[in-house]
């Protein structure tokens, strides 16, 4: 029941850390690693899960917000949207590969105003952000063990 509990909050906080709220999940992660190491790959089956559904979110706002006119309710930062922008219409939907990074939230509602194909968004976003929690994971056990 712990563990499920755990799971559940994790899950939640992978969510809001892939949405334009500024918040962490990494530290959650690492220290259930820790304490539950050989629950590794359902620890990260539900941070990548939390994570990914989290992108799809601001997908879903970036879809919204052009053809709504939301861009300025939502209060995304115009210098970071412009970023965003250019970074991906210079290296395309590769540039999803690094939604993991600070500013691949913003990267992520780019994906969604450009409309990018939905299967091939959740793919890239998919390896990056399980990629990430991947990596994370296993220097955690290093570190930790």
């Amino acid at each position: 029941m712990i563990l499920g509990s755990a799971l559940l909050g994790l899950f939640l906080a992978a969510f809001v850390a892939a949405t334009l709220v500024p918040f962490q999940s990494e530290i959650l992660f690492a220290g259930m690693i820790v304490a539950k190491p050989e629950q590794f790959a359902l620890i990260l089956l539900v941070a990548s899960v939390g994570n990914v559904l989290g992108s799809c979110l601001n997908y879903a706002l970036g879809r919204g917000m052009v053809q709504l006119g939301l861009m300025q309710r939502f209060r995304i930062p115009e210098d970071a949207l412009r970023r965003a922008e250019a970074w991906f219409r210079r290296w395309g939907v590769w540039s999803l590969l690094l939604s993991w990074l600070p500013l691949g939230d913003v990267l992520t509602v780019v994906a969604g105003t450009l409309r990018t194909p939905l299967w091939l968004f959740v793919a890239l976003v998919t390896v990056a952000k399980t990629g990430r929690y991947a990596v994370l994971g296993v220097l955690t056990l290093q570190l930790a063990g």
